[in-house]
């Protein structure tokens, strides 16, 4: 994309984290701003922060599991700033634990907002994107999916979240892929954060009512929670940092976008054990202590 000022761009999760640090630089940069976020307390401080700053922002209480919200959401933008120019389907949340103790609830909590969140976002804005591309030769448009390096590998401990970032680096890699067999004008690009520090290690503060029999979180739930937490909090990068990452991709044109280009050599380790039919290599083979304390606090009583 070659300029940013006068165009419109759509945020999801433009509550905290990497969403409020994106809409901050598309203010800085003159864009109309639509912030979204289902926290409503977070998007109106969000969202005044922002207008102060002198953008036009189109505040949106949004769930992004809900496809009649995104469908809403993208009514709402073309009427007041007309067909966006950047989407960012960045809405997200974590869980963890043994995979076969995630609930049903979580299953489908985790996969609505990680998944469906962006696949909405991608089938409601994209038409309008490739039509207005079509009738404006000026047009040009970008998407951006927020996945994860989990989207990459394959931590343990931590399923349903992988399972979710992996599909939205696949969905990704697919847009990507099928909008250059129908247009030069609008690309695609996927995020891929480590650990950084912003709102997801607290979720759970969004999270839908768990039924009484759920309640409890499991050992396995609690030791995630907590590793997550600690990792998050000791991050080096911030999320300021990364959301200038997502605008320099987008002017470049850009796919992949990472936050930790160091953290690629345990996906080149998967990625070897794929094409040479091996086991799955430990994935802390090269921090043993890590996974030492795992092992040990999975086994241990409570």
């Amino acid at each position: 994309m070659k300029t940013f000022k006068g165009r419109t761009a759509v945020i999801t999760g433009a509550g905290s984290g990497f969403g409020l640090e994106a809409s901050r630089i598309a203010a800085r940069e003159g864009m109309h701003v639509v912030m979204a976020d289902v926290q409503a307390d977070a998007l109106d401080r969000a969202a005044s922060e922002i207008s102060a700053l002198g953008a036009q922002v189109l505040p949106f209480r949004l769930d992004v599991s809900k496809a009649a919200e995104v469908e809403a959401l993208g009514r709402a933008t073309l009427e007041r700033f007309g067909v966006p120019h950047l989407v960012f389907n960045n809405a997200g949340v974590g869980a963890g634990g043994l995979i076969w103790e995630t609930s049903l609830a979580d299953w489908e909590w985790v996969l609505g907002v990680n998944l469906m969140g962006v696949a909405h976002g991608i089938r409601v804005f994209t038409p309008m994107m490739l039509a207005a591309a079509a009738q404006d030769p000026g047009y040009e448009g970008h998407v951006v999916n927020t996945a994860s390096m989990a989207g990459l590998q394959n931590m343990p401990n931590m399923g349903v979240y992988n399972v979710s970032k992996h599909a939205v680096v696949s969905m990704s890699e697919t847009l990507h892929h099928d909008l250059a067999l129908v247009t030069d004008r609008i690309a695609a690009s996927v995020l891929c954060p480590f650990f950084i520090p912003t709102g997801i290690a607290h979720s759970q503060r969004n999270r839908p009512a768990k039924a009484p029999a759920e309640a409890r979180a499991t050992r396995s739930q609690r030791v995630a929670e907590a590793m997550v937490d600690k990792a998050v909090s000791a991050g080096k990068v911030s999320a300021a940092q990364v959301a200038q990452l997502v605008f320099d991709a987008v002017a470049a044109r850009r796919f992949y976008i990472y936050s930790h280009p160091q953290a690629l050599a345990t996906v080149q380790m998967r990625l070897e054990d794929v094409l040479q039919a091996r086991n799955p290599t430990d994935p802390f083979a090269g921090k043993p202590e890590i996974g030492a304390r795992l092992r040990e606090a999975l086994r241990g009583g409570d």
